[in-house]
């Protein structure tokens, strides 16, 4: 019997992994363990001054007047858009090429999402790809700023005015992002964060928050945050446990301080990226001139993606797709009618587009290398 033998690997380099979370807590591990002592010192875990600081802070940092901590980014927008009324009956637009969350929520509300395409350079949904998915029952629409760009808000928010329909940005990927200058959450009737530990601002473990400027809204916001329940045990609305813990808004508030350094490393590393993928097949992320991204992903695109992914893999560098399967597309969206073709950039998108390593904590030799790879490829040296 002829013995199988495994190939070396392709390189015996370090990897360059996708994101290096270890890097990060290195440069603050003293001042977040000494929060954390603190709290388990004082016991108290839901609420209390941590969280009401992380929630001016965040809501500050934001240009936001209220901040209401979440137990997640999923939370956020299902307790938001509980707080706006939405229920069966109601339509919500949605972009198809968003994760999952953002229809999700609307769906377990008994509300109908409506996906609607997005830019093709952006990724972002436009209000001229919206317009034409308004009925009578539309109620919200849910702008994503993707992979830490805004979408063209004031295009978005003038169409929702005229036909009287609330806005919600889901900026869970975009906390400090601007559109001509006005920050990410600040500019719908709410904005909605997370601080998912893989996120610019991660916690250490699940969290989010509701930002807003509007202090009815954000008031009822807090209320169905805690069961419904104002006072305490007096009930006018069936809400939800989807309160931010202690520890977490702890190590949300400490990060908060790094946020703008990070980001800063980020928009370096994409330009360096810029640079080296200048004249090549591979097409960088398009930031539309009156943007400032934070660059929550990079997210290249590129000819035979899954191929380049093994090849990628095999040199022990770090990648994902975001994302394989547009919503619209999903299985359990099928009962609303989707087919292939009826968003087409999308669709294209989640065929060709892959994140590469972008984290602040990445050298220049790293980058160098993910380049090098990527470039390879495409000069045929795939495996």
């Amino acid at each position: 019997m002829t013995k199988v033998m495994t190939p070396p690997p392709a390189t015996t380099a370090p990897p360059v992994p996708l994101l290096d979370l270890k890097g990060q807590y290195a440069t603050i591990r003293d001042e977040i363990r000494a929060a954390i002592d603190a709290i388990c010192e004082a016991q108290r875990f839901i609420g209390g001054p941590e969280v009401i600081a992380c929630e001016e802070a965040v809501a500050a940092y934001c240009d936001c007047a209220y901040g209401i901590g979440m137990s997640s980014g999923t939370d956020a927008l299902l307790c938001a858009m509980m707080a706006m009324g939405i229920g069966p009956g109601d339509e919500v637009i949605v972009p198809t090429f968003t994760f999952f969350a953002t229809a999700g929520c609307v769906s377990r509300l008994g509300a109908r999402p409506v996906f609607v395409d997005v830019d093709p350079d952006t990724f972002n949904t436009t209000a001229r790809l919206i317009e034409p998915a308004i009925t009578s029952r539309t109620k919200l629409i849910i702008p994503v700023h993707l992979f830490g760009q805004c979408a063209e808000m004031d295009a978005i928010l003038d169409l929702a005015r005229s036909r009287k329909v609330l806005v919600m940005e889901d900026a869970a990927q975009s906390i400090g992002a601007t559109y001509k200058g006005r920050k990410a959450c600040s500019m719908g009737d709410v904005g909605t964060l997370s601080f998912f530990p893989s996120k610019n601002l991660g916690a250490f473990g699940d969290g989010g928050m509701v930002c807003t400027n509007n202090k009815v809204l954000g008031d009822r916001i807090r209320i169905f945050r805690d069961h419904g329940a104002q006072p305490k045990y007096y009930h006018k609305w069936i809400g939800g446990n989807f309160r931010l813990d202690a520890i977490q808004a702890a190590v949300v508030r400490i990060k908060l301080k790094h946020l703008d350094a990070w980001s800063q490393r980020r928009a370096e590393n994409a330009c360096r990226y810029a640079g080296l993928f200048g004249g090549s097949a591979v097409k960088a992320p398009v930031i539309r001139a009156d943007c400032r991204s934070i660059f929550n992903q990079y997210c290249i695109r590129v000819a035979r993606r899954d191929e380049l992914r093994r090849f990628l893999d095999s040199r022990g560098i770090g990648n994902e797709v975001y994302y394989p399967v547009p919503l619209h597309l999903q299985e359990c969206f099928s009962h609303l009618g989707g087919k292939p073709g009826d968003c087409p950039n999308a669709e294209a998108a989640a065929r060709e587009i892959l994140a590469i390593p972008i984290y602040p904590e990445l050298t220049v030799e790293q980058q160098e290398r993910v380049a090098s790879a990527i470039l390879e490829f495409h000069r045929g040296g795939r495996a």
